[in-house]
């Protein structure tokens, strides 16, 4: 088979067999063509084979290479991930034999901490939006639901009207891999998407039907990109020194719930995380955020 063939049976396999989110489908295909790419010297993988051909040695240099080049580690450690993933799927399918990619080494990775965010920092995010716009107040609604719930930025996009129970205040998420969780929203969020849903949504949609609940004056969801153009946006309005990325937010819940006592098992289970240690990162940010204040307060700091 062609490395084209491959990395699309491979992709649909994510899907059939572990219902892949379609960006993850997305990245394991882009890292496993650039890869086919790389290994061929062509541009295009249509005719090519080398995945197929491949074997432990290339592989290792190949990430060699990446890293030499000026890649970051991480983008190699998940290079590294897809060509296992995808060896180890064409192996036990009888596709490739023997699996090349068993043994191939990890590169160190440096411990990335998310980005903090101060609470001032939030509020004055939060209020920046001009609520008497429909476009404003449905960015209220979304940033004021996204720092009560934590969710992932997929996730808020991908929000339907079914999903959220106001009366109950809590909204059903499917996560990564399929996981559900129930998410609580809090009485503040609430009152803000009562009054996004009452006023501004139907200013935006008309008469149109939208499943999603945060939509554009398309009458269409909003996209990841939309909300990240958005949260620029808004952030520059409000004077921020650093501009977020799309899961600020979420990394400020986590933090924020942290620096006020929360149970780190509870926010697993908020956060959809599916190891504990994934979410012990925040424990990191908090503690450099107190080394911080320690070291701008303390006459001897």
């Amino acid at each position: 088979m062609q490395d084209d063939e491959l990395i699309t049976a491979f992709v649909e396999a994510l899907w059939l067999e572990e219902n892949l989110a379609a960006n993850s489908r997305a990245a394991y295909r882009r890292d496993l063509e650039l890869a086919a790419r790389r290994l061929s010297n062509a541009k295009s993988i249509d005719e090519s084979a080398a995945l197929a051909h491949a074997d432990g040695e290339t592989l290792h240099r190949l990430l060699g290479e990446r890293l030499t080049e000026g890649a970051a580690p991480r983008s190699v450690g998940r290079m590294r991930s897809a060509l296992r993933r995808f060896y180890a799927w064409a192996s036990r399918e009888g596709l490739i034999q023997p699996n090349p990619a068993r043994d191939l080494p990890a590169p160190r990775l440096p411990r990335a901490l998310p980005s903090d965010m101060s609470e001032a920092d939030v509020e004055a995010l939060l209020n920046a939006p001009d609520t008497e716009t429909p476009l404003g107040l449905r960015d209220r609604a979304m940033f004021e639901t996204l720092y009560a719930t934590g969710l992932r930025v997929s996730e808020l996009v991908g929000l339907t009207l079914n999903e959220i129970h106001l009366a109950h205040g809590l909204a059903r998420i499917v996560g990564k891999g399929g996981r559900e969780r129930l998410v609580p929203i809090g009485d503040e969020a609430i009152d803000w998407l009562k009054r996004y849903l009452q006023e501004a949504r139907p200013a935006l949609l008309g008469e149109r039907q939208v499943a999603a609940v945060f939509v554009t004056d398309r009458a269409a969801a909003l996209t990841r990109q939309a909300f990240w153009y958005r949260i620029k946006h808004h952030a520059r309005q409000a004077g921020l020194a650093r501009l977020p990325s799309p899961h600020t937010l979420r990394h400020a819940f986590a933090t924020h719930l942290l620096n006020h006592g929360a149970d780190l098992r509870a926010l697993q289970m908020l956060l959809g995380h599916a190891d504990l240690s994934t979410t012990q990162i925040y424990t990191h940010v908090a503690t450099a955020r107190l080394k911080a204040l320690h070291a701008e307060h303390h006459p001897r700091g």
